[in-house]
């Protein structure tokens, strides 16, 4: 039964902005502070995503082939209309440019200037570049908005190992724990639940509906136990505690990659619990679907020194999940519902620590559920499985004798820099070291700032 309470998702990922910085503390462990020195605040707004347009327009038949293997639901010719649109933003900002430095000039020389008619026409000359910069101004919003929205719709890259193909492509890697048993009705764990008078679904479909339960007596004992021995490993290995909101802004979830609303799907569903507004000027506010969505946020738009990476957090949320569609014998029961604890392990690193982040927080994943002794495994997930922002993703599955066959219990993703640039999480390189060069609508004072590669990984999700 405790493998079927056993349930999660994880993900490992980049990223550029922060407002906590992790130091070195006691015994080597790490915590956040707020030195000036460390962390630079930005501004409590987000501004929108800063993508690397140059990137995609020298790779779109990569980009094509990605897309096409990750079953992504990338409009026809999207990518065309990145290449023009970038072209475009390119041209009207040079123009813009020169624009500019000709009404600087204009000005330089308006303070030169003593007869009064030559000042009139200098004046008059003004006026028309102050109309010209504004319509081009204008035109440079437009294109740019166009661009940014073809743009979001391309998924992350894909590590040139992943297996390609459909979730059954998967690569086992390791597997771990005594033999599985042998498939049984007899394990199921809604009859088991039921028996021992720790689980109550019928109480849940009075009270709110199907796919919503009741944990009693032991079964909430143990799901508070399982927290407590996951996070004690976490904390082991110098990841810092935290709670996170249940509440999150639907803009910061689509920044992390998670679709609050289908449109794709027909007619359009929602994937997460909307909170009605009856002032239409808030911002849209909606359930989180998983703790990497506000850990993600905790650090949005704010920068670090390079010396104080990587961030390690572990954080402790609720997860609501719409889970549009039917329901079949596999999702029965406790293996998806709408709501369910999860601890979610969450690193934040240069992009050259990246992959070695993700080993470690497989490694910890590993030894969490290798204390618990039961058979799992761990698997390579192949394109159709990353989503839009993993670049890699491991899954962990249980053997559940119960359902007679393997769960997912925990997965693990590198998302490099997709949630970074999207949440503008930023860090500033060390002197001597390679600037980023960023698009060349980005202000110059970000040229010294390098992406996060952040990762995060649900270790635990009890369902």
């Amino acid at each position: 039964m405790s493998s079927s309470l056993l349930s999660s998702l994880s993900h490992c990922c980049q990223r550029r902005c922060f407002s906590f910085v992790l130091q070195h503390g006691p015994k080597g462990s790490r915590f956040l502070s707020a030195k000036a020195s460390e962390v630079h605040h930005v501004t409590t707004d987000l501004p929108k995503p800063r993508l690397d347009y140059r990137a995609i327009s020298e790779s779109i038949v990569y980009k094509s082939h990605n897309a096409f293997n990750r079953k992504a639901p990338l409009p026809i010719g999207a990518l065309q209309s990145v290449v023009h649109h970038y072209d475009e933003q390119k041209r009207l900002s040079s123009q813009l440019g020169l624009k500019r430095h000709a009404r600087s000039n204009l000005g330089e020389k308006m303070r030169k200037i003593k007869d009064s008619i030559e000042k009139q026409a200098v004046l008059e000359e003004a006026k028309l570049l102050k109309v010209e910069i504004t319509d081009l101004e204008q035109k440079l919003v437009a294109v740019e908005d166009i661009l940014l929205g073809f743009a979001l719709q391309i998924p992350n890259d894909t590590h040139p190992d992943v297996p390609i193909g459909p979730e059954e492509a998967g690569v086992v890697i390791s597997t771990h724990g005594s033999d599985p048993i042998a498939a049984s009705d007899n394990r199921d764990h809604m009859d088991v639940g039921r028996a021992l008078g720790i689980l109550d679904f019928e109480a849940g479909a009075t009270i709110t509906g199907s796919s919503w339960y009741y944990l009693l007596g032991e079964a909430a004992l143990l799901e508070m136990a399982l927290t407590n021995y996951a996070l004690s490993i976490a904390l082991k290995h110098g990841f810092r505690f935290v709670t996170t909101p249940d509440v999150v802004r639907a803009d910061i979830a689509l920044r992390c990659g998670f679709q609050p609303r289908d449109q794709n799907a027909d007619p359009p569903v929602s994937q997460m619990y909307h909170i009605a507004s009856s002032n239409p000027s808030h911002p849209e506010l909606v359930l989180s679907g998983t703790a990497e969505i506000p850990l993600g946020g905790m650090f949005a738009n704010q920068i670090f020194t390079e010396q104080v990476l990587p961030l390690k957090v572990v954080g402790l949320g609720r997860s609501f999940r719409a889970e549009a569609g039917a329901r079949g014998a596999d999702t029965r029961g406790l293996y998806r519902v709408h709501q369910f604890s999860k601890l979610e392990l969450f690193v934040v690193c240069s992009e050259d620590a990246s992959e070695q982040a993700m080993e470690e927080l497989r490694s910890v994943q590993t030894e969490i559920f290798e204390g618990l002794n039961f058979p799992f495994r761990v698997l390579d997930m192949p394109t159709e499985e990353l989503g839009a922002s993993a670049y890699r993703k491991y899954d962990m599955e249980a053997w559940m004798p119960g359902r007679g066959s393997w769960g997912e219990i925990s997965s693990t993703s590198n998302c490099t820099d997709y949630q970074a640039r999207r949440l503008h999480i930023r860090y500033r390189r060390s002197s001597g070291t390679p600037r980023h060069t960023p698009p060349s609508s980005s202000p110059a004072s970000t040229h010294t700032l390098k992406p996060f590669w952040h990762g995060t990984s649900s270790i635990i999700q009890w369902t």
